[in-house]
This record gives structure tokens, C-alpha cells and sequence, in this order.
């Protein structure tokens, strides 16, 4: 396979700048591509084959960083015309990669597409949703070995492949469908922009929902949860306390209970907007979520809880991401000490919620309503297990009998 390698050529005149160049071969035969990036000697390390920022010059700095990110992405055309040329199985030379270069559009890339994608749902602030896409995108790159696809090459062959291949590495049938329907989403823009015909590529994977196995605990397991005596752990403390907000708020969501803000709670009603759906919830404050929120000291932070703190360097989403992990980790530990035959996290707070609710013969409308689901089939799949739960015991209470 070609290589590139970046390459800096020093100037003629003493003390002036040089320019950056790429060097691609293959087969032993090199062929050079100019670019006009211009820098000093001194901002090159040849070793590395990369820019050395300055320490002290915002303005030089700002430059040079802005070179470096044409150089990163100029690599990456590189890397994808060469896998594209490696992919056609026919001999190519190393001018076929440079004239691919010069002329290269990156919207038949499908990798340059929809990471074009995901850049515009990040400035239109949908940043959930290009997170998504990007974990869909890594899973696939993960799948082709980092070779780019071109666009016209997605077909049904491709994505039953991929589907193959996402089971043998142990990936739910959930998590395979929600790669695929991401994917599938991104290629139906493609085809909208009239950058290739639509193949339905996608017509043989599986791209629906299955019921999810059982999430909820019982509220004696809650009980056993809370009287734990976690003095000893903060971390394991902190995470406890985050999963029974959660149960007490009706199953809030951790974004929802990160993003909460002081001027959210007033005259006893705590008000908040689900950032999933829109849709804005009301919940009475009781004595028990009083209780958690007096236990940390959040000082000068306009958030209710201290998921997001004003003094981190740490922007708000990635505090809430890393704060969300750690949450988990903790919790799968309180479970294992609970010996509970399913993994503890902060969703089995919001199915918990939902199951005991039912179990006091709360309607399931209210339920529905309660939570902030769009409707009540999404509540249905929700309490599906629980409802399952019964009729098996009732059937074991049977065989027994025999």
C-alpha cells in the first residue's frame, strides 16, 4: 500500500520561512505534492514530522494551529484515496494518488460525509445526536479496518457483512440495529443530495428494537440500597445518592439531573425541560431529594447538583460523560456487593421507578405522563418485563404442582 510522509523544505533565503510538503510512495517510486504552508525551521521537528506550537505568541500560535489542522486533515485525504484505491483491487501508481488528491471531493467519501454531518449537527448545538453518529461511524471504521468506503460502494453485501461481523464481536442485536439505523441515516442524506442513487443497502439488516431483558429492582432492593453504609466510599456515597435522586425524581435522566439549575426549584415545584424530548416536567420536591441536595456544598455553581462544576477545565458536556461513568462504575459495584443478578446503573433508577409505580396500580397513562415519554407504548416496553416476571412465576407455581 502508498504511504505519505510530511515533509518541510527550508527557504533559500537566511532566516525566512519554509514550506511544508507531502511525499507520497509506492512501489519505490516517490512523487512530491506542494502545499503553501509556511513556517520557520524553528517551528519544525524533523524527527516527529510536526509543527512545534510556541509557548508565549498567541497570535503565531493561532496560525500554526490552524496550518496543523489542514496538515491533519490533508493526511486523512491522503489515507482515504489511498484505501479507496487499495479497495478497486486495480494497480495504481503513485501519480494516480496524487492526481486523486488535487482533485479530491471529499463528499464521496462516505467517513468525509458523514463526518461532514456530524460537524453541522455540532454548530447547530445538537451535540447528543453527533455523538451518536460518531460512535456509529468509529463501529463501522473499526468494521473496514480504517479503509474509507466511497459512497457508491454501500450496498445491501456490505452492511450484511457488517451486521456479521458486529455479532461475531458480541454486539447486542440492539446496539447492531442502532449502528445500522444511525448509518442508514447518514446514507439517506447522501441520497437527498443526490450524491448517488438509493440502493436500499440497509433492507437486510435487522434495524429494529427488541425488548430490552429486565432493568428494575424491587423496592426492598432500593431500601437495602439507601441504608448501605457507603461513609467509608464517597465515590460509591456519591453515586448512591445520584441513584436515588434519580427514583425520587420519577426516573430523572443523569443529562437532565446534571443540566438541573437553583433557579429550577421554587415554591416547591421543581421544573425542568427533558433534553431528549423537549417536553417540561413538574415534580413536587419532597423531604428525601432535600436531603441529597444539602449533602453537597455546590457554593457558587448554578447547577443543583454537583455534576458540573463552574471551576473545571473540563467543558460541561465532557464533565457530565466522565461524571457519568464513574457513577456507573460505582454503582455495578454496590450491586455486586448486593449480589444482584443484574448490572446496577442509573437506568435501573428510571425502570425501578416505572415498575413500582405499577406495582401500586398507578394507571399506566399517569405512568407515561409521569416519566415524560412521548407516549405510552415507549412505557409499555418499560413494564413489559415486569409483566413477564408474574406470568413466569405464575407458570413455575404450576409445574410445581405437578
Amino acid at each position: 500500500m502508498a504511504s505519505v510522509k510530511i515533509k518541510f523544505r527550508t527557504s533559500t533565503v537566511k532566516g525566512g520561512q519554509g514550506t511544508i510538503f507531502y511525499q507520497v510512495i509506492h512501489n519505490r517510486v516517490a512523487r512530491q505534492v506542494k502545499t503553501g504552508y509556511r513556517i520557520y525551521e524553528s517551528e519544525w521537528n524533523g524527527n516527529l514530522s510536526e509543527i512545534v506550537m510556541p509557548r508565549f505568541d498567541e497570535t503565531r500560535k493561532a496560525y500554526l494551529s490552524e496550518i496543523r489542522d489542514k496538515v491533519a486533515n490533508d493526511t486523512r485525504k491522503f489515507r482515504r484515496i489511498m484505501a479507496s484505491l487499495e479497495y478497486n483491487g486495480n494497480p495504481y501508481t503513485s501519480d494516480d494518488v496524487v492526481s486523486a488528491f488535487v482533485s479530491f471531493n471529499p463528499q464521496n467519501s462516505f467517513f468525509s460525509f458523514m463526518e461532514e454531518v456530524i460537524a453541522n449537527l455540532i454548530k447547530l448545538g445538537k451535540i447528543r445526536i453527533s455523538e451518536t453518529y460518531t460512535t456509529s461511524l468509529n463501529s463501522f471504521r473499526r468494521f473496514s479496518n480504517d479503509k474509507d468506503v466511497p459512497l457508491d460502494k454501500i450496498d445491501s453485501d456490505m452492511m450484511q457483512a457488517y451486521e456479521a461481523w458486529l455479532k461475531t464481536n458480541g454486539v447486542s442485536p440492539n446496539s447492531s440495529s442502532f449502528y445500522m439505523r444511525n448509518l442508514r441515516a447518514v446514507y439517506n442524506r447522501a441520497v437527498e443530495k443526490e450524491l448517488m442513487p438509493q440502493r436500499f443497502p440497509f433492507k437486510h439488516v435487522y434495524t429494529g428494537v427488541d425488548k430490552t431483558v429486565k432493568r428494575a429492582v424491587p423496592l426492598k432492593t432500593i431500601r437495602r440500597i439507601k441504608e448501605m453504609d457507603l461513609s467509608l466510599n464517597p465515590s460509591a456515597d456519591f453515586a448512591r445518592d445520584m441513584f436515588l435522586f434519580s427514583f425520587y425524581t420519577r426516573g430523572m435522566s443523569l443529562v437532565d439531573m446534571a443540566y438541573l439549575k437553583k433557579k429550577d426549584l421554587a415554591n416547591g415545584i421543581l421544573s425542568y425541560r427533558r433534553r431528549k424530548t423537549g417536553q417540561q416536567l413538574l415534580i413536587r420536591w419532597e423531604k428525601p431529594m432535600q436531603e441529597i441536595v444539602d449533602k453537597y456544598d455546590t457554593g457558587s455553581s448554578i447547577y443543583l447538583l454537583p455534576i458540573i462544576k463552574p471551576h473545571s477545565k473540563k467543558n460541561e458536556r465532557t464533565q457530565y460523560i466522565y461524571a457519568g461513568h464513574n457513577i456507573n462504575r460505582n454503582l455495578k459495584s454496590i450491586g455486586r456487593n448486593l449480589g444482584l443478578s443484574l448490572p446496577l446503573t442509573m437506568y435501573v433508577a428510571r425502570h425501578s421507578w416505572a415498575s413500582a409505580a405499577r406495582s401500586k396500580n398507578v394507571p399506566l397513562s399517569v405512568i407515561s405522563e409521569g416519566m415524560g415519554h412521548d407516549s405510552e407504548a415507549t412505557t409499555r416496553i418499560y413494564l413489559a418485563s415486569l409483566d413477564n416476571m408474574v406470568i413466569d412465576r405464575a407458570n413455575s407455581l404450576i409445574l410445581k404442582s405437578l
